[in-house]
């Protein structure tokens, strides 16, 4: 079964609850086209390097996914649709990584540098 790699970026404007149901309605949309997610991570609130659609920040999600090719075409074709996503990527890998991304070890440690200077 391929593995993919989808990270989404919602509107800054979002509030988290409201990311988190985007997450829950891509993982449907997965599971409703014989695919499954393995891992969900929401990064954040993260500043962007340029304005997409009048945003200056969004939402980071990933989604491991396994399945299909059409699975990723329907995913996509939703984000398509959606206007609270600004912005999306599908990468095909050969394995996941296991534990957290390198984004979520990245917070880890600015929290915990933070956290011994204060």
């Amino acid at each position: 079964m391929p593995l993919y790699e989808h990270v989404f970026l919602a509107r800054q404007d979002l509030s988290q609850a409201q990311v988190d149901a985007l997450a829950t309605q891509a993982t449907e949309i997965v599971e409703g086209n014989e695919g499954k997610v393995t891992k969900t991570e929401t990064w954040g609130l993260k500043n962007l390097a340029y304005k997409i659609d009048r945003n200056r920040k969004a939402h980071f999600v990933l989604l491991n996914i396994e399945g299909p090719g059409s699975v990723v075409a329907e995913l996509e074709r939703q984000n398509r649709i959606n206007e609270d996503i600004i912005r999306w990527i599908t990468i095909s890998v050969e394995e996941h990584e296991g534990g957290p991304s390198a984004m979520m070890r990245k917070n880890e440690r600015e929290r915990k540098r933070r956290g011994g200077e204060g």
